[in-house]
């Protein structure tokens, strides 16, 4: 499958990156979407958190990948490290990445590093058996 063995959390980290860019002085606060609700309350979508919803989506997949077993998936979960490394330090040097928004990005790529980890070896613990051989009697 084309997606085992990619990092799938790069597209939001990549899109953050491309619209603090490319497209500076970007509000991640302003509305996209505004609905009245019954109550009368009106319900608010900021860029930032359909950014985030998007990141949501794809840490759940990322967890699916993450049940199957194989030598791909052991490089996908490095990869992940180094993307949570890479957007750790981006946090913490870059302007622009100072924000809400990216932080909730960082925070779901740990997540994403520490499940797959956890998933991968608890599924590893299910494949291993154990066989005991009779001792033949002397």
């Amino acid at each position: 499958m084309f997606i085992v063995g990619f990092p799938l959390l790069i597209v939001p980290f990549a899109i953050y990156n491309i619209v603090a860019f490319l497209l500076r002085g970007f509000d991640w606060t302003a509305p996209l979407l505004q609905v009245s609700m019954i109550s009368q309350a009106t319900f608010a979508l900021t860029w930032g958190d359909a950014l985030i919803v998007v990141g949501l989506v794809f840490l759940f997949l990322e967890i699916v990948k993450a049940t199957r077993m194989s030598r791909r998936s052991v490089v996908d979960h490095v990869l992940s490290l180094l993307l949570f490394i890479a957007m750790l330090v981006e946090f913490l040097l870059v302007r622009e990445a100072a924000t809400a928004t990216f932080f909730l990005l960082l925070a779901i790529t740990f997540v994403d590093v520490i499940a797959g980890f956890v998933v991968s070896l608890r599924t590893a613990q299910r494949d291993v058996s154990f066989e005991t051989v009779a001792r033949g009697e002397d």
